[in-house]
């Protein structure tokens, strides 16, 4: 009994180191990234969890570790959710924040390399909007979600 209440505590920990690692991690690549997931990227995130899975759970099957692994990503997300709607620091680091790409028709070079944007992507997304020049677009932002909003000139 007092090996299996270790085991899952021990599992409860990797499983939280886990979870905060993909969460930075992911963070990391990018909103612009995120926003776009394809095939290669969703295989990828398969396979992430796949190979976190052995590192939270020691390859243990049983199902006492499922459920300390499973209650700990649930107990984890519920005090992240808590946490960052009270602490907006904390919802800066986890979520990002909306980033200017063009202001008053001109470009933010180190905005769009920082996020990994092209000036195509930010003209598909004026294009959208029925904007066909740069000029006419008085702000646009990549948006936490990866979208890029557009807000022409009045």
């Amino acid at each position: 009994m007092v090996h299996t209440i270790h085991l899952a505590v021990q599992i409860a920990v990797r499983t939280a180191v886990v979870m905060l690692f993909l969460i930075f991690g992911f963070r990391f690549f990018g909103k612009r990234q995120m926003g776009q997931l394809n095939v290669y990227d969703l295989s990828m995130i398969m396979l992430v969890a796949n190979a976190v899975q052995n590192a939270m759970t020691e390859g243990k099957g049983n199902v006492a570790v499922g459920i300390a692994s499973s209650g700990t990503l649930m107990l984890v997300g519920i005090l992240l959710t808590y946490i960052v709607a009270r602490k907006p620091v904390v919802a800066r680091l986890v979520t990002g924040s909306p980033t200017v790409l063009v202001s008053r028709g001109e470009w933010i070079p180190r905005n769009l390399r920082r996020e990994g944007v092209t000036k195509e992507q930010v003209m598909a997304a004026a294009r959208e909007h029925e904007i066909g020049k740069l000029q006419m677009i008085q702000l646009a932002v990549l948006e936490v979600d990866g979208d890029i909003s557009i807000i022409p000139v009045q």
